[in-house]
């Protein structure tokens, strides 16, 4: 494979990894929680961003290095564990893709007036469009970067409209006042959980770089594709920032939308049309590609038409939108489920790294290992906390 070439693919994964992460309810959990926890959410989010990192690691690496997609890796680790999480994972897909192609229906809305049903069967035509190019993985390659570049220079120009305190901000990042497990989970969950985890490495396959001298290039990938979503998440947070120290109201029934308009007026109420848009729309055809990817594998058929079984997947998550809406709470517990599902993906994972009929002669790192199993504890550990606090907490 060319240089060029090469580094489009890594790029590319990276991009959709991180785009598949910055959805509707990235952009309105970011917010949210910002305006829950003020400066501290700096922490929540620097400590997602090393959990997400050696997460993807180890998923990135013993998948590409096997050859084999997780599904099939995890039924050669455990039997039968592959189809449990192919279905998990696929389920929680299309639960997060009505709310993605909504999330694009309102996006259009704020720019044009659009009927969101109608906006969300018009997105779901754009997103189904890229996979009828021949060559969709460079389409969805291309699809990525482009909308994923256009959020953060508008997100930057947001944030530079609304002034936050730079310096408490930083200095809560590393000396917190309180640490929210919720937020914590939430966040993990939302940017390498479910099919996210996988998003990036499933599409490396696919575009060939697999064995272990693509290591350096897997590395490159996972690690892009953290700090990318990172930094959308770190820029978004400093956006709310300044608008609460500004004493101005977040409404919690679209706190995002409230973010970018009081820190930007009306252009900005637009600009949250755009990102909304380009957040939805790219999670749409990320989601529908990961989702099926792990479906592929255990059918011939589904495998030989996998293009036209993403447009169905896509088709079907806009037809459930359009009949119920969007399931606020159905999505609200598939985020939670995330942070479980990753927990126990992850130990899959680091159970076949040393399996060598999976992995062959290569070596995973010690380090990766037990920096992988602490991510596991530690989201296992939160996700129970999570559940705890829901359950008992008072109406």
């Amino acid at each position: 494979m060319k240089k060029s070439s090469l580094s489009s693919v890594i790029l590319g994964a990276a991009f959709l990894m991180a785009t598949s992460a910055v959805g509707p309810g990235f952009l309105n959990n970011t917010s949210k929680f910002t305006k829950d926890l003020l400066a501290s959410f700096g922490f929540v989010i620097l400590l997602s961003v090393v959990l997400d990192i050696f997460a993807q690691l180890n998923i990135w690496r013993v998948i590409t290095v096997s050859e084999k997609r997780a599904q099939t890796v995890a039924n050669e680790t455990l039997a039968g564990s592959g189809y449990i999480l192919a279905f998990l994972i696929a389920l929680g897909g299309l639960a997060f893709n009505i709310g993605n192609v909504g999330g694009a229906g309102l996006g259009l809305n704020v720019l044009f007036g659009t009927d969101i049903t109608l906006g969300a069967v018009i997105s779901a035509a754009l997103g189904i469009g890229i996979f009828l190019f021949k060559e969709a993985g460079k389409a969805l390659d291309w699809f990525a970067k482009l909308l994923g570049f256009l959020m953060i220079a508008l997100i930057v120009y947001v944030v530079w409209t609304a002034n936050p305190p730079f310096g408490e901000a930083l200095q809560k990042t590393f000396l917190p006042d309180k640490i929210d497990p919720l937020a914590t989970v939430a966040l993990v969950g939302g940017t390498v959980g479910g099919y996210i985890s996988f998003a990036g490495a499933h599409r490396l396959l696919d575009g060939g770089i697999k064995g272990v001298e693509s290591l350096r290039e897997v590395n490159r990938g996972a690690t892009t594709g953290i700090i990318l979503t990172a930094l959308i998440r770190f820029l978004l947070f400093l956006a709310a920032l300044g608008v609460v120290a500004a004493g101005l109201p977040i409404d919690d029934k679209n706190p995002s939308a409230a973010v970018f308009q009081n820190a930007a007026g009306a252009l900005g109420y637009k600009i949250f049309g755009v990102v909304m848009f380009c957040a939805a729309i790219t999670s749409v055809v990320g989601a529908a590609y990961t989702s099926v990817s792990f479906l592929k594998t255990f059918s011939a058929k589904i495998e030989q038409n996998e293009r036209f079984v993403i447009i169905a997947f896509i088709i079907v998550s806009t037809i459930i939108f359009a009949l119920v809406g969007n399931p606020a709470q159905v999505l609200v517990i598939v985020g939670v489920l995330n942070g479980f599902i990753l927990p126990v993906a992850l130990g899959l994972i680091l159970l076949a790294s040393r399996r060598k009929k999976i992995v062959g002669k290569y070596v995973h790192p010690l380090w990766l290992q037990i920096a992988g199993w602490l991510v596991g504890l530690i989201m296992l550990g939160f996700s129970i906390l999570t559940l705890y606090e829901f359950f008992t907490k008072k109406p």
